[in-house]
């Protein structure tokens, strides 16, 4: 009998923050590779102040593009972050700050990326949103026809 390459036990990540939010990504990083996720980290690689578009662009076009199908975002607030990457074709992107609005946003948004706020949260509360997150599938059903509406919505101005 020949032997299968086994899969990833989970699909890839790309994670991204400003430097507001590093510490907090570290810890999530961990988490994340500690569970078998393998982690695509578009930076910022240190606590020196950077431009936080430049970070949520990068992670945003990697959901875009289908590279990767989902992601993580980290600023302080997680405003910025989540209006960057909202702009985004095929990106829903959702600003959580507790496990509940984490599921919601997978069940009912089918959310893609997670955006957190550095400042907001404790690291206990990051990670148990996270995980939330990552747990938690989309419903379909009746939420399926309301993805569809948002999908199409601002195609008919441009």
């Amino acid at each position: 009998m020949e032997k299968r390459p086994s899969e990833p036990p989970h699909t890839a990540i790309a994670i991204g923050c400003d430097h507001a939010a590093y510490p907090l990504k570290e810890k999530i990083k961990s988490f994340l590779v500690n569970l078998g996720y393998p982690v695509e980290d578009v930076g910022t690689f240190s606590q020196n102040s950077v431009d936080y578009p430049e970070f949520a662009m990068r992670v945003a076009a990697h959901i875009s593009n289908g590279m990767y199908e989902r992601g993580i975002l980290l600023c302080g607030t997680g405003i910025g972050m989540s209006m960057v990457a909202n702009r985004f074709r095929n990106v829903r992107a959702a600003l959580c700050s507790d496990p509940f609005s984490a599921r919601l946003s997978r069940q009912h948004n089918d959310a893609n990326i997670l955006v957190l706020g550095g400042r907001m949260l404790g690291e206990t509360m990051a990670v148990e949103t996270v995980d939330a997150w990552l747990n938690t599938s989309f419903d379909g059903g009746r939420h399926q026809k309301r993805l569809e509406m948002f999908n199409q919505s601002g195609q008919e101005s441009s």
